[in-house]
């Protein structure tokens, strides 16, 4: 346990995080960065990166309400302080994502009703396999769901629209740069930590394979709602990317060309790289990936 303690310890995520790639940055990106014009005033684009900041809201949410439910139901005092330190840096990520929207334009008054209007039903629906495990403090099952399902999925996803924006949009873009060191490292515990868990507990695994198959099922249909009514937006994107020249054209992600793919084409290579990346840490742990029936 020597290693773990000294990797995860509060004192290494101050070194790492706040005093690291952090600092001197506000809301995760440089001050003075904004979104680009063109998002404030074209209704499309606008409208589009509204329903994607929502979802990321959301998930955060729920990532964060895991994190500091598992504190208590951790069973050494090492992943009581890393759960510390992972709440706090969800809590980030629902402040940063949130202020996103505050930059597109969304009244502090009507965030919850714009919350409301556009989160997709499969995210709440995927939220709540998780928080059932957290509020039953099953902690072998709360941090397979949190730290390797949930964190593995924004990880990707993360990556994904941080390709899209590297030159369009630098701030949303150097945001992402942040949260996806966060979920690095809170992948890096679930593995580390759990594996060990199952090990001792191996009675539990069908039952966390069944709340992975669960969330996997939600996650899909997530994807497959996104992908399937943003076509207009895309074109949008691309027609005022070639007005703009090549240099904010995006290039490509996991060898899918992001300037020209259908949103079939990005939904199979992010699904892909996630689903992935879910049976290489499952692997890992000595969990078998569950697939589940299409959404």
């Amino acid at each position: 346990m020597s290693n773990f303690l000294s990797g995860y310890s509060i004192q290494r995520w101050l070194e790492s995080c706040p005093q690291g790639y952090l600092e001197k940055t506000e809301f995760g990106h440089a001050p003075g960065e904004s979104e680009p014009e063109l998002l404030l005033t074209n209704e499309t684009l606008r409208e589009d990166t509204l329903f994607t900041t929502v979802q990321l809201v959301m998930g955060e949410r729920c990532a964060l309400a895991a994190s500091s439910g598992l504190i208590n139901a951790a069973p050494d005092e090492a992943s009581k302080r890393f759960l510390a330190t992972q709440t706090l840096d969800e809590a980030r990520h629902v402040e940063i994502f949130t202020q996103r929207l505050y930059d597109l334009g969304v009244k502090k008054q009507d965030l919850e009703s714009t919350l409301s209007q556009y989160v997709n039903p499969n995210l709440v629906k995927f939220a709540e396999v998780l928080l059932e495990k957290v509020d039953k403090k099953d902690f072998v099952a709360g941090v397979v769901g949190q730290n390797i399902v949930l964190e593995g999925m924004a990880f990707s996803v993360f990556e994904m629209l941080q390709a899209v924006s590297e030159k369009s949009n630098p701030k949303f873009a150097h945001t992402l740069a942040g949260t996806i060191a966060d979920e690095r490292r809170h992948v890096g515990f679930g593995e580390n930590r759990i594996g060990s868990l199952i090990k001792e507990h191996p009675e539990k695994k069908p039952e966390i394979e069944k709340m992975q198959k669960e969330m996997s099922y939600h996650m899909l249909a997530t994807f497959a709602d996104a992908f399937g009514d943003n076509q207009p937006a895309i074109d949008e994107g691309r027609r005022l990317a070639e007005e703009g020249g090549e240099e904010l054209a995006p290039g490509q992600w996991h060898g899918t060309d992001l300037a020209t793919a259908s949103p079939e084409e990005l939904e199979g290579v992010l699904t892909d790289t996630v689903l992935k990346e879910f049976k290489t840490r499952l692997g890992r742990i000595g969990l078998e990936y569950q697939s589940p029936a299409g959404p």
